[in-house]
């Protein structure tokens, strides 16, 4: 039986950086021979991020999260799967509030406040994480290190991919959007000398998720 993998977009915007990254992710880890399911989290029904409830301490539903609304066939699927591609945006120096609710309500339910086993996931699975951000990537590392960390915690080995400097608008002279914090040119050619790696990039990570 083939691999499952599931890719998650925390994005809002289809088309662009993060789902074009999440995309090759897939498509890499597809042609590893994997089957890739997709869920988009901006187009679920409501869902909230962790209530606190504790229902995933009890012992009936250790490392289930019991809270039923938009989120649950995406940790389900997650569970049993065979590796995770999820990708944000970077909002105000974070992850965009979809990713966090995902985030929460995926890694609560694995922990277990129990020093001897902290974490009582079933298995653990590959985990590609993808960022992409109109700033630099190098203003991130601590943000996606402690994003890493955890998520190797209590998900599984954990990489990371980061685009930063990504081109937001096809047109940046709109006179309605008067933007002179950018370089138009040096974003366009950016965006068609570097993206284009870190397209590649993403389907050589998708791929090493499967072997």
């Amino acid at each position: 039986m083939g691999k499952k993998i599931i890719a998650v977009n925390a994005g809002p915007r289809i088309g662009w950086n993060t789902e074009t990254l999440i995309k090759e992710a897939s498509r890499g880890a597809a042609g590893a021979g994997a089957e890739v399911e997709r869920f988009d989290l901006f187009r679920l029904e409501r869902y909230t991020g962790c209530v606190s409830c504790f229902g995933c301490k009890k012992e009936s539903h250790k490392g289930h999260c019991v809270c039923r609304d938009g989120l649950t066939p995406v940790l389900d699927a997650i569970r049993g799967s065979n590796g995770l591609i999820i990708g944000s945006p970077n909002y105000l120096s974070e992850m965009t509030a979809s990713f966090r609710a995902l985030y929460e309500r995926l890694i609560f339910q694995s922990l277990t406040y129990n020093l001897e086993t902290p974490c009582c996931a079933e298995r653990m699975i590959p985990v590609l994480l993808i960022m992409t951000s109109n700033a630099p990537d190098d203003l991130y590392a601590g943000l996606v290190s402690r994003y890493r960390q955890t998520l190797s915690r209590f998900v599984g080995p954990t990489e990371v991919l980061v685009a930063g400097d990504t081109l937001q608008l096809k047109d940046y002279g709109r006179t309605d959007w008067p933007w002179t914090m950018f370089d138009p040119e040096k974003k366009k050619l950016r965006h068609e000398t570097v993206f284009p790696a870190e397209r590649r990039k993403a389907f050589d990570m998708g791929a090493a998720l499967v072997r």
